[in-house]
């Protein structure tokens, strides 16, 4: 579903991506860990097209996106969130999440028509509000939201793309603790249960021990370890240089 081939990303003579080769499967669940600094989020944008890179390519679904602009990429079933929550605040939850909708949607322009009256938008924006558990806050302003409920309408508003591949950049960063769980259980339930192909960036291992299919390790910008949870955790190289002490 996706591949990088060699991916990497010089400014001004500084390295922040070097030479990253990814292989991803339909279906699978991947995970990206590393110190601050090591290149995830970087990555992410070089994957979604916010940046270019300077060397390598990139291949979604067979299609190589390497030059191709951000919207070419999500037609391709390339979705993401970012570390902070991208939502109209002015704007009720069901309509943050009708707008997405209607743009993957599309439809009529007609200024004399109500956006009610599209009901598909519409009850694909229902859907994806009440998978995420805000039904019952539909008709509140986005800005009214705590902190874990904004970031549930950050997925409401990437599930009404219907991505076949989701980018999750640090999803829990900044919740309570005692909201954590239930992130957790919704991004198990988007990957098991609707499918998706999940690439997510987390500094916290003990959340994703359970999630992962796989993990990659970054490290000053180079992928250090692609293996399973259980073999990176049992890792030296990897615990001396993110983990710490032996696990």
């Amino acid at each position: 579903m996706l591949r990088t081939n060699r991916l990497g990303l010089r400014i001004g003579g500084v390295t922040i991506v070097d030479d990253v080769s990814l292989e991803v499967i339909d279906g699978e669940f991947l995970v990206i860990i590393g110190p601050n600094g090591a290149g995830k989020t970087t990555l992410f944008n070089l994957i979604t097209g916010i940046a270019r890179p300077t060397s390598g390519s990139i291949e979604i679904d067979g299609h190589d996106v390497t030059r191709a602009a951000p919207y070419r990429r999500a037609r391709l079933g390339l979705g993401r969130t970012f570390q902070t929550s991208t939502i109209f605040v002015g704007l009720t939850v069901l309509e943050n999440a009708r707008l997405a909708a209607q743009a993957y949607l599309g439809g009529s322009a007609a200024l004399w028509r109500l956006a009610e009256s599209e009901t598909g938008p519409l009850e694909r924006a229902r859907r994806a509000v009440a998978m995420v558990g805000l039904e019952t806050r539909a008709t509140s302003l986005a800005g009214s939201l705590s902190h874990g409920e904004k970031r549930k309408l950050d997925l409401a508003i990437l599930l009404c793309g219907e991505p076949r591949i989701v980018l999750l950049d640090e999803p829990t960063a900044g919740m309570a603790m005692e909201d954590v769980p239930e992130m957790v259980e919704l991004i198990r339930r988007i990957h098991r249960d609707e499918g998706k192909t999940v690439l997510m960036v987390e500094h916290r291992m003990d959340l994703v021990m359970g999630l992962a299919d796989r993990m990659a390790v970054m490290h000053h910008g180079s992928l250090l370890a692609l293996d399973t949870p259980e073999r990176i955790v049992a890792n030296q190289a990897v615990q001396a240089a993110y983990l710490g002490d032996p696990l």
